[in-house]
């Protein structure tokens, strides 16, 4: 049976997709390999809910991730000054806790 869009896009971690091949697959799995990966070991199997986007060529799910990319890296800035915030509320807390702490001790 030949697969239909046999090219997926599988999440890697935040940010980034590995373009997988997908040689069969099953209502609810499918069957493939990694073809950018060193070693392309045995066929790996994973459920469908796994696919993040399907392409009919490599070339398509290799264009589609570096469009995503872009996109991700735009918020690169914002994700920053979100850090930012973040970590200078929790240095807020814990020196509040400090504070707190050191006046019960008084």
């Amino acid at each position: 049976m030949t697969v239909q869009r046999p090219w997926a896009l599988m999440r890697h971690h935040a940010g980034w997709a590995d373009v997988f091949h997908i040689d069969s697959e099953s209502t609810d799995s499918i069957t493939g390999f990694y073809p950018d990966r060193e070693t392309v070991g045995p066929p790996v199997t994973y459920s469908v809910r796994a696919i993040l986007a399907r392409f009919e060529t490599m070339e398509a799910a290799r264009a589609a991730r570096e469009g995503a990319v872009l996109e991700w890296r735009k918020h690169d800035a914002a994700v920053r000054d979100a850090e930012t915030t973040l970590r200078d509320a929790e240095k807020a807390r814990e020196d509040a806790w400090l504070t707190c702490l050191k006046g019960a001790a008084a």
